[in-house]
């Protein structure tokens, strides 16, 4: 993949050549089945999106059928997320997943330091009492949970914001309300991949939206389309720089550093 990759950037023509892509399909989905089920969620989606790219090359009209590809793949990720959180994920909806996770996750970390207003040593103290124990065992000296009201707030602006950004997009996209939809549609995606992937350390998945967001884009619509690219680049520095762990050093070394 990485080597098709590398001579698609080499060599544009290499780009429009619907035999890579049916490779690269290929590859996505062996990869997928080959970590099944375990595969990232962003692997399902690229797997899809280099067929769809495939299915448009060997159309009459690619750019069209690309365009129309990315509108319903971008609309049916965010319906989905959005369903499979209201209604099979009560732990999402009350709270609890961005609570443990901002407790948990070492990813988080610096962001529940910055934000919540928890320090280093708390965290590694919560870890501790969440900790699995094996069955009938008890720790002698237990740890107590430290979970200030800052924290508690950032869990729910995370499930709140994200659940009613989600729910917009995926209306924005599944419902054809006309072109003055389409500055909504652009809006809420930029504003999705700009906020999230600030704080959501899967960059992959969102230099697959910003693609696909892009792919949706007339050609004539040039700073839209420039917005797109932006935002792509902006991802890979929220993957690339502790922008996070960096302002928690300058605001004074954070809670407990």
């Amino acid at each position: 993949m990485f080597l098709l990759a590398c001579l698609g950037v080499l060599f544009p023509r290499v780009l429009r050549s619907p035999a890579v892509w049916a490779a690269l399909t290929f590859l996505v989905f062996a990869r997928v089945v080959r970590l099944w089920p375990a595969a990232d969620n962003h692997y399902y989606l690229l797997a899809y999106w280099c067929l769809a790219v495939f299915l448009s090359l060997i159309m009459e009209r690619p750019r069209e059928a690309l365009a129309t590809s990315a509108r319903w793949l971008l609309a049916f990720v965010f319906a989905f997320a959005f369903l499979w959180k209201v209604l099979l994920a009560p732990d999402y909806v009350d709270g609890r997943f961005f609570r443990v996770t901002l407790l948990t996750d070492e990813r988080f970390a610096y962001i529940s330091q910055l934000l919540g207003g928890i320090s280093a040593d708390e965290l590694a103290e919560n870890r501790e009492y969440l900790r699995t124990l094996p069955p009938g065992a008890e720790l002698v000296d237990p740890p107590r949970l430290r979970e200030p009201p800052a924290l508690r707030r950032v869990a729910i602006a995370f499930t709140w914001g994200s659940l009613l950004l989600e729910g917009a997009l995926a209306l924005a996209f599944l419902f054809p309300w006309g072109r003055w939809t389409l500055p909504v549609r652009d809006g809420l995606l930029l504003s999705f991949c700009t906020v999230t992937y600030a704080f959501a350390p899967v960059s992959g998945f969102g230099w697959l939206l910003a693609v696909m967001g892009l792919a949706q884009v007339e050609p004539e619509r040039r700073v839209l389309r420039a917005s797109y690219l932006v935002v792509w680049f902006l991802i890979l520095f929220y993957g690339d720089v502790p922008w996070a762990r960096l302002l928690l050093g300058v605001i004074g070394g954070g809670p407990g550093a």
